[in-house]
């Protein structure tokens, strides 16, 4: 098969594949056309695809001669025109959330796989590219509040007096927030973090973080590990307790999402009243309308002394060992749907190419996403 390697859109700085991984591919007898440019934002210029095999190729030739289409964000409207029903097509495209997009390809009867929703399952782990992203996006967001803060990180016994290390509060702690307690940590700050899972408590607690323990949530163990939508009585719990140590916080790091749905509010314009002046909040889940009420996606906001950062794409920040990661969790997919002698084999007997698969021939695939559509 031929495998095509688009550029992307925007402001997105990674590639899908590096050329360290084109070549494993062209090893797996697959054929590789890559968008000219295509890695040049993550440091992989066209002679290194060159001379890992790949065929550099304009974006028409790509889409009119590629039987499986790869980007790492979703499709332009343009796009969605040119992919052809016969093709595959690879990305990350929050099919819970961009459910327009969903329809479009159920409409187009194309082939769509969504990284993003890859079975969280032991077999799954090294296709991950939901913990592998988010480990990016949780380091780097400690390190920004770092540089934004007005206060060190870290306490310093010094001539001209002691210096008391900030407080940190991290909200959420699956992949992203368990990163950002271990990069706090390692800056010298207190952590404190708080998550409806009382299963994290213990990998808050070997990394060096303190856990607020709110009593009441309730849990699914078939969400796959995610948080789930809470009762009313806990939330007004949950606000009183996060309040009480956001207003005591110099940074607050937002992590907390429910897949397909709006990120949940934590952080009140209220509470961000009562913060300190200088505080930093980083919100990573910006983009499904963010933890904190302050929060615009892609903007910084100051808001009477406070600095508010709207970040989704931390991973673009870091491009080439973002994009290492990606495609090592792209090529471990890849596998499952590479047949013999480099031939595309859908094979939907197996878990994770079904799950991951949300529409094919006009229907679709995916039971959550199904669900989400036909519920709507």
């Amino acid at each position: 098969m031929i495998l095509g390697l688009l550029k992307e859109h925007g402001d997105e700085t990674r590639v899908a594949l590096l050329p360290e991984i084109v070549q494993n591919l062209i090893e797996q007898k697959v054929e590789i056309f890559v968008e000219q440019s295509a890695g040049e934002t993550a440091f992989a210029p066209d002679e290194a695809y060159r001379e890992a095999g790949a065929k550099i190729v304009s974006r028409k030739e790509v889409f009119d001669k590629a039987e499986v289409l790869l980007q790492i964000q979703p499709p332009s409207e343009e796009d969605v025109n040119n992919i052809k029903d016969s093709q595959v097509w690879i990305s990350a495209f929050n099919p819970l959330w961009e459910t327009d997009l969903v329809k479009q390809f159920r409409e187009k009867k194309i082939t769509t796989f969504s990284l993003d929703s890859i079975p969280r399952s032991t077999r799954a782990q090294a296709m991950d590219i939901l913990s592998s992203m988010a480990t990016v996006a949780g380091y780097k967001a400690v390190l920004e509040a770092a540089l934004e803060l007005p206060t060190f990180f870290p306490m310093f016994m010094t001539a001209a007096g002691t210096i008391r290390p900030a407080n940190v509060l991290i909200l959420g702690a699956g992949v992203a927030g368990l990163q950002a307690i271990a990069t706090a940590r390692k800056l010298g700050a207190q952590v404190y973090v708080f998550d409806v899972r009382s299963a994290v408590k213990e990998e808050v607690q070997s990394l060096g973080g303190k856990f607020v323990e709110v009593e009441g949530a309730t849990e699914d163990k078939a969400a796959g590990g995610y948080a789930v939508e809470q009762t009313e009585e806990y939330k007004k719990k949950q606000q009183e307790a996060i309040d009480a140590q956001a207003i005591k916080s110099n940074v607050i790091i937002c992590t907390a999402q429910i897949p397909g749905r709006k990120a949940p509010l934590l952080v009140a314009k209220d509470t961000v009243e009562k913060m300190k002046e200088g505080s930093v909040i980083i919100d990573l889940a910006a983009s499904t309308g963010g933890n904190c009420e302050l929060t615009e996606n892609n903007k910084t906001v100051t808001f009477q002394g406070k600095t508010i950062i709207g970040q989704s794409n931390y991973p673009a920040k870091t491009p080439l060992d973002a994009s290492r990661m990606f495609g090592k969790n792209v090529f471990n997919f890849l596998k499952l749907i590479i047949g013999e002698g480099g031939t595309l084999n859908l094979n939907f007997d197996d878990d994770i190419v079904k799950g991951t698969c949300i529409t094919h021939k006009g229907e679709l695939y995916n039971e959550r996403v199904k669900s989400v559509i036909e519920n709507n």
